[in-house]
């Protein structure tokens, strides 16, 4: 721990220890980390470039050991999230403030004591640095606690920059800003994350040491990403080939179970959450591509838009050669209850070929799957009990 006094040394240890002890899975990923002391002014607080942890000795002596906990697992996610290879195009500092927003309820409510400053909206737990993104202004107030030195905006790249260590792997003059990470590292460091990630997990899982929380998260990014707009398409056209069909029946025909010779046309049962988790660009987004998809594959789409019960005037049902028209506004916010939408579909005269769901899949599931498929549009990392699941973000 280059810098740092015996106290600092000590006090980060015992921080390191306690993590691995009680939450193996942060601790884990904080040990991979290499620690820095510094009190260049790049770094009142704490920073991270994706390969080390760099610390001003003043600000931990300002800390308990449990908010060094915090510390110290903040930084490790933000490395094991990969939030320095997710920006893309969006505004650094922006960025920066949603992946503090990202990550921070994710520690408390892991049971761990945040320092002094941190930024935490409880609205914000469980939603990603990419969804809380467009939430924010364009020009907040707001700063990150910490400083998120992989990145830098173009008008830092013309100021002089040093790594930490030089070839000889002495240390170098930390008071020079770390160097932002160029395209090849940081390619090579995003794969090295997901695998310390994923290790992390396995072993914290194994010892029965995951949170709930932490668990799924781990599950939504290791996940290969699915491309949800090929895919829809893919069930879509799957059902909508002339062919015998052995679907069961609505309740209204009886139990039972004859074949029938499927027409071209397809009934598509397409349900939105309504309480509060969509947005009105992202439900224009789904319809549109609804609508683009219902022609190639002539299906009857029954709209149907739910919260904690059916609203008043669902389903709204369009024919193949009709435009798919969202909702003029999402009224709703009365808790998520998904059986409305299921009771429904089992009482139409005939059962749907499929059902589409667009939703963040926080609320209640019927007790027993259907017998017609299910596709859930999820946006988030929650998981659902039944059906195929697409990840949209």
């Amino acid at each position: 721990m280059p810098g740092a006094g015996d106290d600092d040394r000590v006090r980060i240890s015992a921080a390191r220890a306690r993590l691995i002890l009680d939450r193996p899975f942060l601790g884990a990923l904080v040990l991979r980390l290499p620690m820095q002391a510094t009190d260049a002014p790049w770094c009142p607080t704490t920073a991270t470039d994706a390969r080390k942890i760099y610390f001003n000795p003043a600000y931990l002596d300002s800390l308990s050991l449990s908010q060094i906990e915090f510390a110290l697992a903040h930084e490790a996610l933000h490395c094991a999230l990969a939030h320095f290879a997710r920006r893309q195009h969006r505004d650094k500092r922006r960025w920066d403030v949603a992946c503090d927003l990202a990550v921070n309820p994710l520690l408390i409510d892991d049971g761990l004591t945040p320092p002094p400053d941190v930024l935490y909206l409880p609205d914000y737990s469980g939603l990603s640095a990419e969804e809380i993104y467009p939430l924010l202004e364009d020009h907040p107030e707001d700063e990150p606690h910490d400083h998120h030195l992989y990145d830098s905006e173009p008008q830092d790249r013309d100021q002089p920059q040093r790594r930490p260590e030089d070839h000889s792997g002495q240390p170098a003059d930390v008071s020079a800003q770390p160097q932002a990470l160029d395209p090849t590292e940081r390619a090579q460091l995003e794969q090295q994350w997901r695998e310390r990630l994923a290790g992390a997990a396995q072993q914290a899982a194994q010892a029965g040491r995951l949170s709930g929380t932490l668990a799924r998260l781990v599950d939504h990014l290791i996940a290969p990403a699915l491309p949800w707009r090929n895919l829809l398409a893919r069930y879509m056209s799957m059902r909508s080939r002339d062919d015998f069909d052995y679907t069961r029946p609505g309740r209204r025909e009886g139990d039972a179970i004859l074949p029938a010779l499927r027409s071209g046309t397809i009934n598509v049962a397409v349900a939105v959450d309504t309480s509060g988790s969509i947005s009105t660009p992202e439900m224009s987004e789904f319809v549109n591509e609804v609508d683009a998809l219902k022609g190639q594959v002539k299906a009857r789409i029954s709209l149907v838009c739910c919260d904690s019960e059916l609203s008043p005037d669902s389903p709204r049902v369009f024919e193949p050669w009709e435009p798919l028209q969202a909702p003029a506004s999402l009224a709703g916010g009365g808790g998520t209850d998904f059986s409305p939408v299921f009771k429904w579909a089992d009482e139409m005269d005939m059962a749907p070929d499929l059902l589409i769901y667009f939703t963040d899949a926080k609320g209640r599931f019927p007790d027993t799957p259907p017998a017609f498929p299910v596709i859930w549009l999820v946006k988030g990392p929650e998981p659902v009990p039944f059906g195929e699941r697409i990840q949209l973000n």
